[in-house]
């Protein structure tokens, strides 16, 4: 192997040290500190490592930010993965259910981070990889709903999912969010399955009209 290859290789493994680093202390600021304390000049500081550094390695903290929210949709996803589905789909959609509001309660500042990138930017901006994540995480909905009501036609099962995961999604902000740890009388594991329970009355209801 040439010399030039091996600093080649070694800048490459560098760099990409450099990026892993960033990102794990990227994420431990915002756990600990909230969304607010994500900024290149508190990155900065925390890693001892230059702005011009950061940027160099995301181009944008927009950038920087999307990594981290595709780091949560992968722990998200393999958190629901480890539920060993039963026969019986509403079960299996309660477990769903109740495994993703856990998440969000128990990672309340990775979840807002989340969840206002998506407030912040339009869907179609979103990169295919991204959605993609997305997408494999409502499929553990999607199979439940299909087997549940399998009878019904496909266009209208269809939009019932994501009705359901818009909804829940839209839950999700208010599961993250401080205001909710001022009421004590409130469960917030219970309000999703709230919403389930109504969705799927709501679903069995309009196979009974049809």
């Amino acid at each position: 192997m040439s010399e030039d290859l091996k600093d080649l290789k070694l800048k490459v493994f560098v760099k990409e040290q450099v990026r892993k680093n960033l990102l794990r202390i990227g994420r431990k600021l915002v756990v600990d500190k909230g969304v607010d304390f994500l900024t290149a000049r508190k990155l900065s500081e925390a890693s001892n490592t230059s702005i011009g550094t950061i940027y160099n390695q995301f181009a944008t903290m927009d950038n920087f930010i999307l990594e981290q929210n595709m780091q949560t949709l992968d722990e998200l996803y393999d958190f629901l993965r480890i539920i060993v589905p039963d026969e019986n789909p509403f079960l299996n959609l309660n477990r769903y259910v109740d495994a993703f509001s856990s998440f969000i309660i128990n990672n309340p500042n990775l979840w807002r981070l989340l969840f206002q990138m998506h407030i912040d930017c339009a869907a179609s901006s979103l990169p295919f990889i991204y959605v993609k994540k997305i997408k494999r995480i409502q499929r553990f909905f999607d199979i439940q709903i299909k087997k549940m009501f399998d009878d019904m036609d496909v266009p209208t099962r269809r939009l019932s999912s994501q009705v359901l995961e818009m909804t829940l999604f839209a839950l999700s902000g208010f599961l993250a969010a401080n205001s909710w740890d001022n009421l004590r009388q409130v469960n917030k594991h219970n309000i999703c399955k709230l919403l389930l329970s109504t969705f799927l009355a709501g679903l069995n209801s309009l196979k009974k009209v049809k």
